[in-house]
């Protein structure tokens, strides 16, 4: 989905449901410091920037070219670059780092302790990053979602299958079936994303461990838990 299907990806999850979402991630942020610039690190399709973008002057970072070339069809105004969540370097700090479910990708301690230094490197002092796992390890409980959307000739329907192959490790998987309509032709397509898993208290460790001097937990959209933290 982000590499060959990448211009499906708003028909998998359009931009304007994410109206809501966006508004509670502006309340956490701007409740805990000043905003005015955001680098969104994993920033995909650019469907929460869509939403922010006219709050912040924002930089969106991706490892897809192909996902940032789709955000810049509806982020017009804002900066894209691509790079790695894990290791990306820019010169410029900013007010504040948000992570949406990109983060789901750091599969290992390792990558999720390199991931939340690169939000720290990347604050100003006083800066809060928001990090907004889909799952904790607590929480965490296998499930099935579906859905999808029409646009013109073009439609996506999906099936999500999410379940952890093994309780004991720091992984879970979620399997997408995807039918793809263009015209009267429809394709059919299995998609696997092998995501992190980690305990509250493994988050808040690394947390300390990347540099940060507080860490709050939050409600997110859909009963999830977020981290906000302060450099």
């Amino acid at each position: 989905m982000y590499d060959e299907f990448a211009a499906w990806f708003h028909l998998l999850t359009a931009p304007h449901e994410y109206a809501e979402e966006a508004a509670r991630y502006a309340e956490l942020l701007e409740g805990a410091t000043e905003v005015h610039t955001l680098l969104e690190l994993g920033s995909g399709g650019g469907n929460n920037a869509s939403h922010l973008r006219s709050r912040y002057r924002m930089t969106l970072t991706d490892l897809s070219p192909a996902m940032l070339e789709l955000s810049r069809t509806i982020n017009p105004d804002c900066e894209h670059l691509v790079g790695d969540l894990r290791s990306l370097r820019l010169d410029t700090r900013f007010d504040a780092v948000f992570v949406h479910d990109a983060v789901g990708y750091l599969c290992t301690e390792a990558d999720l302790l390199a991931g939340l230094r690169t939000a720290a490197h990347h604050l100003r002092p006083g800066g809060a990053a928001l990090i907004c796992p889909d799952h904790l390890r607590e929480t965490f409980a296998p499930g099935t979602a579906h859905g999808g959307h029409d646009e013109g000739d073009r439609g996506l329907r999906y099936l999500e299958w999410t379940w952890d192959p093994d309780p004991m490790d720091t992984t879970y998987v979620a399997d997408y079936a995807f039918l793809l309509r263009d015209g009267d032709d429809v394709e059919v397509a299995h998609d696997r994303h092998v995501l992190g898993l980690f305990p509250r208290q493994r988050w808040l460790d690394c947390f300390e461990m990347a540099g940060f001097t507080e860490v709050a937990t939050h409600p997110g959209p859909e009963d999830t838990e977020v981290f906000l933290a302060i450099t």
